[in-house]
């Protein structure tokens, strides 16, 4: 009996290890308050804040600096893909469905860095934050 509960031990073991090993690569997503998102931006010089509204909505107001790919389009993946995997982002919608779902294609696409504004532009504009006209 005891040897059994030996091996489990060491199976369970060996099987976190190997575990830990294959999530080394994962990408990091993190959902923060907008005055959270806010102080990044601020503090931070080389982040990439990203809006992923339609054209339309983002012509209506967006967080100063603000870049645009359309969650909506074709090709939106590709857009992501197309960008350095290793940056800073700071992502945000109208209301954090969009940027929520945009989650398991940031992961699938190997980013490392990514903040989600909690709420999204919505969140932001009724904490008081500013918006711009891009």
């Amino acid at each position: 009996m005891k040897s059994r509960l030996k091996l489990l031990v060491a199976a369970l073991g060996v099987g976190a290890i190997v575990l830990a090993g294959c999530s080394s690569g994962a990408s990091a997503v993190e959902t923060v308050a907008p005055a959270t998102a806010a102080e990044m931006i601020v503090q931070e010089t080389d982040e990439v804040v990203l809006d992923i509204r339609t054209p339309e909505e983002f012509s209506q107001g967006v967080i100063e600096g603000a870049i645009n790919i359309d969650f909506y389009a074709s090709d939106f993946a590709d857009r992501l893909d197309a960008l350095d995997k290793d940056a800073h982002y700071v992502v945000y919608c109208r209301s954090g469905n969009r940027s929520g779902q945009a989650r398991a294609t940031f992961a699938k696409l190997g980013f490392t860095n990514v903040t989600e504004i909690q709420g999204g532009i919505a969140n932001w504009y009724n904490s008081g934050l500013p918006l711009v006209l891009p």
